[in-house]
């Protein structure tokens, strides 16, 4: 979502809120008066949004898009899905509140991006009960006839984003509007968002910061344990073979300062879909270099934002590869990839600190799923590591993954718009 005011000028606003001060010749903003929230039940159809970017038709658009391959860049349209996202969760809430993005619930890959071609992004609001909170449900498509809706076949990527309401002034949570479904198909979509709801709060209960090891795990963690004594040990016939890292061999960090033009509506913090760009294209890195192939993107596990990053904080990430179906030790775990492949995750550790680096705040972890042409394992040394470890695995063995609910295009109607 584009910003409405430039940042000088908010910047400057700032300055003159904490000063108490006017700049010459203008005048000091009057306080808002309070807007009272509508918060009656809204359908699916309301907060519908469509945007088709012409990548097939516009070189210069096609540029921003482009990576050195010649393929999409993923990281370009996560970015473009939060801001979707944004929009979809204010045609829902209205522009009295601050809606901000509180997690990505999953994103995957349903087909390979493996052409050029114009791009239909779209979304609506599929699950909110009247609480601050509300899924918005996304897919990328390959854009249809003018007229025709897409079909399934073209859908490439479905995700779903977790958006929360604040009020502007406190920043606390505010209720927005519940969803009222009109058919049966929405109702079904809307118990798939339930279902998901509570899928999250089990995990949240079950983490490993809550929950000790079971007792599998705790086996699993003796038998990798004696593994890496075995390697280093001269007396012994096992040798580290050049297909297992060592994980902390395969940790890479990077640091940026956070610039303004990355910025979200609200002028001072930086969009999330910045941050996803950011980890994503790390955690693609890792994998290539830990692998010395060419990593596929499978999909993006549920991740949180922790804090907001704030314009002019410096934001450190660390990867690392946390996992992969090639265990190192017999385990029973269950191979996903093909023969002769990987599915690795890579976790992305993600934290901000002030200019001064007085303050350290953790912003958020994030997990992808790449797959890669050759054999990899990986076997952690460390009690963190151990723990790690066992966090992505638990992650790769969750056999319950809810897809995202479809979005029904909805072509014709008010709320579609075409981005040429």
């Amino acid at each position: 979502m584009r910003t409405r005011t430039s940042f000088i000028e908010a910047f400057r606003k700032q300055q003159q809120r904490e000063t108490g001060a006017t700049a010459p010749g203008s005048f000091a903003e009057p306080e808002r008066p309070a807007t009272k929230l509508d918060i009656s039940p809204k359908t699916m159809s309301d907060s519908y949004w469509r945007v088709v970017l012409p990548l097939a038709r516009d070189p210069w658009l096609l540029d921003s898009y482009i990576n050195s391959s010649g393929h999409i860049r993923l990281g370009t349209l996560f970015m473009d899905l939060d801001a979707l996202a944004g929009v979809v969760a204010y045609k829902h809430t209205g522009e009295s509140v601050m809606t901000v993005t509180a997690a990505v619930d999953r994103i995957t890959i349903r087909r390979p991006l493996s052409s050029i071609c114009d791009l239909e992004l779209s979304g609506r609001v599929t699950f909110a009960t009247g609480r601050s909170s509300m899924e918005v449900s996304l897919q990328v498509a390959k854009a249809p006839v003018e007229g025709e809706a897409v079909k399934d076949e073209d859908v490439l990527i479905t995700c779903a984003f977790t958006m929360v309401s604040l009020d502007p002034i406190t920043k606390k949570p505010v209720p927005v509007s519940p969803l009222k479904t009109t058919t049966p198909e929405e109702r079904r979509i809307f118990e798939q968002g339930q279902v998901n709801y509570n899928l999250k709060k089990d995990l949240a209960k079950n983490t490993l910061r809550k929950q000790t090891p079971n007792d599998e795990e705790s086996d699993l963690i003796h038998a990798l344990w004696l593994k890496q004594l075995d390697y280093q040990d001269p007396n012994t016939s096992s040798r580290k073979s050049d297909d297992t890292l060592y994980m902390d061999t395969t940790k890479i960090h990077s640091v940026q300062i956070m610039q303004p033009q990355y910025r979200n509506r609200h002028n001072f913090m930086i969009f999330g879909g910045f941050l996803l760009k950011s980890t994503f294209e790390l955690a693609f890195t890792c994998a290539s270099a830990a692998s010395h192939t060419r990593p596929t993107f499978i999909a993006l596990d549920p991740s949180t934002f922790e804090n907001p990053v704030p314009v002019g904080s410096m934001l450190y990430l660390t990867a690392q590869v946390a996992y992969s179906d090639s265990p190192a030790v017999h385990s029973g775990d269950l191979k996903t990839s093909p023969e002769g492949s990987t599915r690795i995750q890579v976790r992305v550790d993600s934290k901000i600190r002030n200019v001064e680096h007085g303050e350290t705040k953790p912003t958020g972890q994030f997990n992808y799923t790449f797959e890669v042409p050759k054999n990899i394992k990986v076997v952690p040394q460390s009690y963190s590591e151990f723990m790690i470890y066992l966090d992505a695995r638990r992650r790769s063995m969750q056999s319950i993954h809810p897809e995202p609910a479809a979005v029904a295009p909805s072509l014709g109607t008010k709320q579609d718009s075409v981005m040429e």
